[in-house]
């Protein structure tokens, strides 16, 4: 489990077709510190596997389930950016939100609007995922744990501090671009539960 905390911005170094799976190569030191070989770590808000680890980075294997459900297969080029963060220690304090590492599905940038340091961010998104969205509700973009600012018929805005738009690759983002999103799975699971009460009826007595 994850929190939406990015603890680094990866580089894409190299990304090479091995049989059935695409192997990335990416650069990075902070989040891979006290990463094991087979370890899990959040790439863009999708959980992955540390199949390789170096002193200067790591290397992932996406299968095609993986890249047909994320935004991955246009944003792998050599140079890209990519958040990364370490799982949750059970010991850990618990910052952002829950965030599994499953990617519910890909948005399109349709705005970055800067305004005196800051930045708001317009995603459109699918109908599937739009009646999980709700203002104030939580919401994981690209991995980077954001809360609600605005909804208005597919789509939805967050607010960027100064400090998420230098630390996150969102302050790259950029109009027509794919995000990672992943919405709360609280709001699927009272969906799922709800649907069942439904169709049961009431408990007999």
């Amino acid at each position: 489990m994850f929190t939406g905390i990015v603890e680094e911005v990866g580089t894409v170094r190299a990304a090479q077709e091995r049989g059935d799976v695409l192997a990335v190569r990416i650069a990075a030191q902070a989040a891979t510190s006290g990463l094991g070989h087979g370890g899990s770590i959040a790439v863009n808000g999708c959980c992955l596997t540390a199949v390789d680890l170096s002193p200067d980075g790591f290397t992932c294997e996406l299968t095609r389930e993986t890249l047909d459900r994320t935004g991955f297969a246009e944003r792998l080029a050599p140079g890209a950016l990519v958040n990364l963060e370490r799982p949750l220690r059970a010991d850990g304090r618990f910052d952002g939100h829950i965030v599994q590492g499953h990617v519910d599905g890909v948005g399109t940038v349709r705005a970055l609007r800067r305004q005196a340091g800051t930045a708001e961010l317009e995603v459109a998104l699918s109908p599937s995922l739009e009646r999980y969205v709700v203002e104030k509700g939580p919401i994981a973009v690209d991995g980077v744990s954001l809360t609600v600012a605005g909804t208005a018929p597919g789509l939805f805005r967050v607010a960027l501090i100064p400090y998420t738009l230098e630390r996150t690759s969102l302050g790259e983002a950029r109009p027509g671009g794919p995000v990672n999103l992943e919405v709360d799975v609280i709001a699927k699971y009272v969906e799922r539960l709800l649907g069942a009460t439904r169709r049961e009826g009431p408990a007999s007595r």
